[in-house]
C-alpha cells in the first residue's frame, strides 16, 4: 500500500520558484490561455478601431490645429489602454501596426498626391514627410508611448518586476520622458493660433478706421480663409487671386507688400483646397473650375456689402490670372479693374513649351535620366500631378536669372511659410494642400486658350510682368496682348523680375498700382 503526502509547503515553494512575467505557462486550449488570446485580440482592434475613425474623419491626417491636438490625445489613450491590456512591449508595436492597416483602408476612397501610393521624387518626398510623416508624428508616435505607459501601469499594478537590467530601464525611462517632452512642445506648437498684427499709428495704438483680421467667410458651403488689411477701410477694396491652383500667399503679401495697405484695402484669399482652406478640399471630386469662378464672384459680393463699395480691384497672379479673367468676363460690373501679374493664357500651350525647353535643357547638360523620363511621359497633358514635376519644376535652371536683386529671391513662394498668419499646421501642410489641390484642379484648365475665348472686355485691363518671365508664358502672353480690347489697357514690365514680380519688386508694384492703375480708375 503506498501513501500519497501532499506537502502544502513544497507547493508553495514550487509556486515561488515560477517566473513571474506575466506569461501564461499552461497548455494551449486552457481558460487561461483562451482568455489571454481574447484580450490580445481586443487590445489589437482598439488601435484598428481608432484608425478606421480617423480615416473617417482626418483622411488626408489632421488639418486643423484642434484636429491635430485631439489626435494626439486619443492617440494616448488608445496606446495606454492597448499597453494596459496586453501587459507585454509588442503594445508598442501592435497599436501602431493596427491603426495604420486601418486607416490606410479607410481612406482609400481619397485621392490626391498626398494620400496615394508613395512616389520616389522630390515632390514625391514632400509628400510623404509633410503627410504620413506628420501624420505619424501626431499619432503613431503617441500610441507607442501610451502603450509603453499603459505595460508600466499594468506591470505595476500585478506587482511584477521587469527581468531587464537597470540601465535598460533607465535606458527607456529616459526615451519615454524625451518623447513625451517632445510631444507636449509639439502640442504646444499646435496651440499657437494664427494671428495677424493690428495696424497703428505712431502712438502704437490701432489706427481708428484700420482693418487687420484672419477670418472665413462661407463661399458655395465651404469655410474659406481671408486674411484682410488696409490703414482705412475707406480706400478700394483689393482682392488677391493667388497662383497654384492651390497657392497661398498670406506670407508674401505681409513680407513683401505692406505698402499696399496704405492705399488699399487688401483681401488675400485662401481659395478652396489652399493654404487655410485646405480642409475645404473634400469632397475633392465636387471641385470644379466652375465652383472657384463662383466663389470668387460670391467673395466680391460679399466685400460690397460688407465695404460698402459698388466695385473691387481683382488682382490675379498665375493662376489666379486664369480665374481673375473668367471672373471679369463673368461679371464685369464688379470690378473697377483687373491687374494680372504673371499673366497666364493657356496652361496647355504653356506646358507644352515648357516640355519643349526641359527637354533640351536635360539634353544640353547630358541628364540622360530626365531625358528619359520626359521621352517617357511624352509631352503634357498629363492624367496625375507627378508627372508634371518632371516637366515643370526645373523652371530655375532652364530659364535662370539673377535673384539677388529682389525682395523675394529664388526661394520663392516656400521664403514665406514663417510668418504668424500660418498656424503651425498650416505651415506643415501649405505644400501639401498645393500639390492635393492642384492634382483636382488642373485637369480642368486644359482647353482654356484666351486667345481664343477672352479678347474683349469691359473693364479696364492691367498687367504688371517680369522681365525674365519663363519663355512659356511670355510668349503666349505677346501673342494675347494686342488682341485685348478693353476700356483702358497697359503693361508694365518689371527689370528684374520673373513670374512673381509683384512680390520681387514691390515697390516698383505699389509704385505701379498707385501711379497709374488708381489714377485712371478710382472715382473719388
Amino acid at each position: 500500500m503506498t501513501t500519497h503526502i501532499h506537502d502544502d509547503k513544497a507547493a508553495t515553494r514550487t509556486a515561488d520558484r515560477a517566473p513571474n512575467d506575466g506569461i501564461d505557462r499552461r497548455p494551449p486550449g486552457g481558460a487561461a490561455w483562451r482568455g489571454g488570446r481574447a484580450v490580445a485580440m481586443v487590445a489589437i482592434s482598439l488601435g484598428a478601431a481608432w484608425g478606421l475613425v480617423a480615416g473617417w474623419w482626418t483622411p488626408r491626417g489632421p488639418m486643423t490645429s484642434s484636429a491635430a491636438i485631439w489626435s494626439i490625445a486619443i492617440s494616448l489613450v488608445v496606446g495606454g489602454a492597448t499597453g494596459f491590456a496586453l501587459r507585454s512591449r509588442w503594445a508598442m508595436l501592435v497599436a501602431p501596426a493596427a491603426f495604420v492597416a486601418a486607416f490606410e483602408l479607410a481612406r482609400l476612397p481619397v485621392d490626391g498626391p498626398m494620400v496615394d501610393g508613395i512616389h520616389a521624387s522630390f515632390y514625391g518626398a514632400i509628400a510623404v514627410v509633410t503627410g504620413r510623416g506628420f501624420h505619424a508624428m501626431l499619432t503613431l508616435v503617441p500610441l507607442a508611448l501610451g502603450a509603453a505607459v499603459g505595460v508600466a501601469l499594468a506591470r505595476a499594478r500585478a506587482g511584477e518586476q521587469s527581468a531587464s537590467s537597470r540601465f535598460g530601464r533607465v535606458l527607456r525611462r529616459t526615451g519615454a520622458v524625451i518623447v513625451a517632452v517632445a510631444l507636449v512642445a509639439l502640442t504646444a506648437g499646435l496651440a499657437r493660433p494664427a494671428a495677424t498684427a493690428a495696424i497703428t499709428g505712431a502712438d502704437g495704438e490701432p489706427l481708428p478706421g484700420s482693418v487687420a483680421e484672419l477670418t472665413k467667410v462661407n463661399l458655395g458651403g465651404h469655410d474659406l480663409g481671408l486674411m484682410i488689411r488696409g490703414t482705412s477701410t475707406a480706400n478700394p477694396v483689393l482682392l488677391l487671386l493667388a497662383g497654384g491652383p492651390g497657392g497661398s500667399e498670406l506670407g508674401a503679401m505681409r513680407r513683401h507688400l505692406p505698402e499696399l495697405e496704405k492705399h488699399f484695402t487688401v483681401v488675400t484669399w485662401d481659395q478652396r483646397g489652399a493654404g487655410t482652406s485646405y480642409p475645404e478640399l473634400d469632397p475633392a471630386d465636387t471641385v470644379t473650375l466652375d465652383g472657384y469662378v463662383s466663389d470668387t464672384i460670391a467673395l466680391t459680393n460679399y466685400l460690397r456689402d460688407r465695404f460698402d463699395t459698388k466695385d473691387i480691384y481683382l488682382l490675379g497672379q498665375s493662376w489666379g490670372t486664369t480665374l481673375g479673367v473668367l471672373a471679369v468676363q463673368a461679371e464685369p460690373q464688379l470690378y473697377r479693374a483687373f491687374i494680372g501679374t504673371g499673366q497666364m493664357v493657356s496652361q496647355n500651350a504653356t506646358d507644352r513649351i515648357f516640355y519643349d525647353d526641359t527637354l533640351a535643357w536635360a539634353a544640353r547638360t547630358g541628364n540622360d535620366g530626365m531625358v528619359e523620363q520626359l521621352k517617357a511621359a511624352g509631352p503634357p497633358p498629363y492624367a496625375a500631378m507627378f508627372p508634371y514635376e518632371t516637366a515643370l519644376s526645373h523652371e530655375s535652371d532652364v530659364y535662370p536669372y539673377d535673384h539677388s536683386g529682389n525682395s523675394e529671391g529664388a526661394g520663392q513662394m516656400s521664403e514665406n511659410l514663417l510668418v504668424e498668419e500660418y498656424s503651425l499646421i498650416d505651415q506643415v501642410h501649405v505644400i501639401g494642400s498645393f500639390m492635393d489641390t492642384f492634382a483636382a484642379v488642373y485637369p480642368q484648365l486644359q482647353n482654356i486658350d484666351f486667345r481664343q475665348s477672352a479678347t474683349d472686355f469691359e473693364v479696364p485691363m492691367y498687367f504688371v510682368q517680369g522681365a525674365h518671365e519663363a519663355r512659356g508664358r511670355a510668349q503666349l502672353f505677346e501673342q494675347w496682348y494686342p488682341m485685348v480690347d478693353a476700356p483702358i489697357k497697359d503693361v508694365a514690365v518689371l527689370e528684374t523680375s520673373g513670374h512673381r514680380p509683384l512680390w520681387e519688386q514691390p515697390d516698383e508694384f505699389v509704385d505701379y498700382l498707385v501711379g497709374t492703375v488708381l489714377p485712371e480708375t478710382n472715382p473719388r
